[in-house]
């Protein structure tokens, strides 16, 4: 089953690194505050990337090594690698995720 590492971008700057079957569904309980304590008290603001893996056991190592590094060291992620998307604008995260 495929499985993904997503980031999202919270409303104080830093970024949540998590992994999901389901990115829409899971960004929307995090907005819902029903995600993952850190997104209860750090609200995601927008998603910047998705990058999708063979297996939960591959996202599962591929977020380990993303949650070691700094928010600045994500951001460079996001632009040098071939992630599905990466936005950098408000509100563009809604319409990318509900069109995937």
């Amino acid at each position: 089953m495929t499985w993904f590492l997503y980031l999202l971008e919270c409303r104080d700057g830093s970024i949540y690194t998590g992994i999901a079957v389901d990115v829409a569904a899971r960004y929307a309980a995090h907005e819902k505050g029903k995600g993952a304590r850190y997104t209860r008290s750090h609200p995601p603001r927008r998603l910047l990337a998705v990058i999708e893996y063979a297996d939960r056991s591959a996202a599962s190592k591929a977020e380990y090594e993303m949650k070691r590094l700094s928010a600045a060291e994500k951001r460079g992620f996001c632009l040098q690698r071939n992630v599905l998307w990466c936005l950098h604008w408000p509100g563009a995260a809604a319409d990318r995720v509900n069109q995937g």
